[in-house]
């Protein structure tokens, strides 16, 4: 029996040169414009991802407060990130797009053509038949925008936020037991091998790939769970060689996707059943601080990390206190809640006073 709980995707991490750039056009482009915590300081539990070393970086977390996970937007100081060789394609291993939920995906592709950064000149077919395009960034990363109705607020932007991610895997019953046993994405909406329209414009995308749609059987659970809404995870591989690893040579924070990071309650727990099914945690804050909360700046909590078979990092946090109204000092202490239960929408709702203009 799993003694843990998944409130949802908090956000996905992307690696940048300039984060006040880029933040300015994913709140453009995706209205991630709801700051929940903005930190510099140096990284230093990450280090058998850092090269041994403590990071100097600047990261802020930033939600769409329609629906779905934020993005963590990272940009090292005093060190010049690190672009991946040549463009990332299906086969490659690694986190290979960003799925984000729009309420019309015929309304979002005239949105996103007219701003010239839709991919697709037209709405091509999923495996499943559903209607998909893909945005690139002014960064290369990748965006795969889908249509689905679970709403939090309606704020009149084209699209929600973090919907899951396309992952590329070497061996996609591998990385079953990560995906599907420990996050719990448990019901296979589709598996397909073969080529597919809807990734032949992309980069490689023409070749022979087995892809899998995970979604969860069970809703997800905890106190952000209503803004963070369902999520799916899509797991693709080649059928032939696989392609490279997208970090290889790299450390974590340079340029793209570097982790998929999931909202939890009992990290002990989730410690324990992640072992025991081979996948011990990498890094542990908890083990760092004895016990006591990790400080982001704003918001404080306990982050871990595991990887996939193939490297791919997944974080775990579980929030121990976010600001509210920080004009005027309400702090959010989730240790005192229940974590299982969702918090009010109206609590959950103040986080819109966080919003920025850049």
């Amino acid at each position: 029996m799993k003694n843990y709980s998944i409130a949802g995707i908090q956000q996905i991490g992307i690696g940048v040169k300039n984060l006040s750039e880029a933040w300015k056009w994913y709140i453009d482009q995706f209205g991630m414009d709801c700051r929940i915590f903005e930190d510099e300081a140096e990284a230093k539990l990450m280090l058998p991802y850092t090269g041994g070393k403590p990071r100097k970086r600047h990261a802020v977390l930033a939600l769409n407060l329609q629906s779905g996970g934020g993005f963590e937007i990272w940009q090292y100081k005093g060190r010049e990130p690190l672009p991946f060789s040549g463009e990332i394609s299906p086969g490659d291993l690694g986190i290979l797009a960003c799925k984000i939920k729009v309420r019309n995906i015929e309304k979002a592709h005239k949105f996103y053509s007219e701003r010239n950064v839709a991919l697709s000149q037209k709405l091509l077919g999923d495996p499943s038949g559903e209607k998909t395009f893909f945005v690139k960034d002014p960064y290369g990363n990748l965006f795969q925008m889908v249509e689905r109705n679970s709403w939090f607020m309606n704020e009149n932007k084209i699209s929600g936020g973090s919907y899951g991610a396309m992952i590329g895997v070497s061996d996609i019953d591998k990385a079953l037991p990560v995906y599907s046993d420990i996050l719990g994405y448990d019901n296979i909406s589709y598996d397909h091998t073969g080529t597919f329209s809807d990734l032949a414009e992309l980069p490689g995308g023409s070749g022979l790939f087995r892809r899998v749609l995970l979604t969860r059987s069970q809703p997800m659970a905890g106190p952000f769970s209503k803004i963070f809404g369902p999520s799916e995870i899509e797991l693709i591989s080649s059928t032939g060689k696989p392609g490279r690893k997208i970090f290889e040579g790299r450390l974590w924070g340079d340029l793209g996707f570097i982790h998929l990071c999931f909202d939890i309650s009992n990290m002990d727990e989730l410690k324990k059943y992640s072992s025991a099914k081979g996948f011990p945690f990498t890094v542990d804050s908890k083990e760092s601080h004895e016990g006591n909360s990790f400080d982001m700046g704003e918001a404080a909590g306990h982050f871990s990390y595991i990887t996939d078979p193939d490297g791919t990092l997944i974080e775990f946090v579980e929030t121990h206190r976010i600001p509210l109204l920080k004009k005027i000092g309400w702090y959010l202490n989730l240790k005192k809640r229940d974590p299982r239960k969702s918090l009010p929408d109206w609590m959950v709702k103040t986080l819109r006073f966080s919003r920025v203009k850049i």
